[in-house]
């Protein structure tokens, strides 16, 4: 009989079990979650009470050491103690409490509690302790930037190690910044969307070229690095190609990069010049925008952007060059660290000649 052979199971026992198997490593994962976001409550809780029972005042500078050790004697078996944690706890409370309770500031705590606190404090428990030191110690005094960090950590999924990239590139100072003309070409939900995936200037840190490099050998160095520069650019970027050709009429066009934006739903022309801004420039973006909303474009994908990367412009002038454009597109500069002369290996001293250095 079939069904007394255990070697031959019914294919919805199977279906079963894999099905069991899928559950439960998603109810660990909610398990994980839901400790992590205990946890932090705790954190805030704790901050809050050290700064509103103000036992420093008794205990003085060794309160924090004090407090460490009694709670280690009263709960032997966890973690997180330290005087160093404890201290955090109270930067964590200071820096999100008027957000999070709206103390002092009742149209604050209105919108808080309508709309944007519930958002705010899942936000928050869905992130890691570890992370949250990271953003404390970067953003101290600037709650807004803290939040903008929890916010972009929740919505990418940010490693440590990606988050402390991203606070040493002054991300939140950049983003948002480029000088476009969304406000007037593109639908106010999209163009607030769009806006908000620019940067100005681009950190293209990543990348290493001569002093005197020319525009071919930096886009080179970018595809070189293509994973990093897709970070740069921000989420949802997908890359398409480099000197992607269009045929227009009987003519080539060569664009310098293509990307789909899965966020936006929109193909992205990408142009880098290693020079000053020229107004002629967005004639021939426009172009390539347009060109791809004819060939490339589907009925569902939204309007084509352009993105100008210059070495440097001036902001009226980039301004006054948008406002002549019907299609959107955006402008802004890049910035390198890693510079090297042209005749760098020559530089550098021989072998020979530091053998003969170290032994004269």
């Amino acid at each position: 009989m079939p069904g007394k052979n255990p070697n031959n199971l019914p294919q919805t026992y199977t279906t079963w079990i894999s099905e069991l198997k899928k559950r439960y490593a998603q109810s660990q994962i909610k398990a994980s979650i839901a400790v992590n976001g205990e946890l932090i409550g705790f954190y805030y809780s704790l901050g809050r009470d050290i700064q509103q029972k103000k036992f420093q005042n008794t205990y003085g500078s060794g309160f924090y050491k004090k407090l460490s050790d009694d709670l280690r004697r009263e709960i032997p078996n966890a973690k997180g103690f330290s005087p160093t944690t404890l201290k955090y706890a109270v930067y964590f409370y200071d820096l999100y409490k008027d957000y999070v309770e709206g103390q002092n500031r009742p149209q604050l705590a209105d919108d808080l509690n309508n709309r944007i606190r519930p958002q705010l404090v899942d936000d928050l428990k869905k992130i890691p302790w570890g992370h949250h030191r990271f953003i404390i110690d970067s953003c101290k005094n600037s709650p807004k930037k803290a939040l903008f960090f929890v916010k972009k950590t929740v919505e990418n999924n940010w490693s440590r190690s990606m988050l402390l990239t991203f606070l040493d590139t002054d991300l939140y100072e950049r983003e948002g910044r480029a000088v476009t003309n969304f406000t007037t070409t593109l639908p106010k939900e999209q163009g607030d969307l769009a806006r908000e995936l620019t940067r100005d200037p681009y950190c293209f840190d990543f990348v290493e070229v001569r002093c005197d490099f020319e525009e071919r050998e930096l886009k080179d160095a970018l595809l070189k690095n293509i994973e990093m520069f897709l970070m740069e650019l921000g989420r949802g970027f997908a890359y398409m190609g480099r000197e992607y050709r269009l045929q227009v009429g009987e003519t080539e066009q060569f664009l310098d990069m293509l990307f789909y934006n899965t966020k936006l739903h929109c193909y992205v022309v990408v142009e880098v010049k290693t020079g000053k801004f020229e107004p002629a420039y967005i004639g021939q973006l426009s172009t390539y925008v347009v060109a791809v909303n004819h060939l490339l474009k589907s009925p569902e994908d939204k309007p084509t952007l352009g993105i100008l990367v210059c070495k440097d412009k001036d902001e009226v002038l980039a301004q006054y060059s948008l406002e002549g454009s019907v299609n959107p597109i955006a402008i802004s500069e890049f910035e390198l660290s890693k510079i090297y002369p042209k005749d760098f290996k020559s530089c550098l001293p021989s072998i020979k000649e530091l053998e003969d250095q170290l032994g004269g």
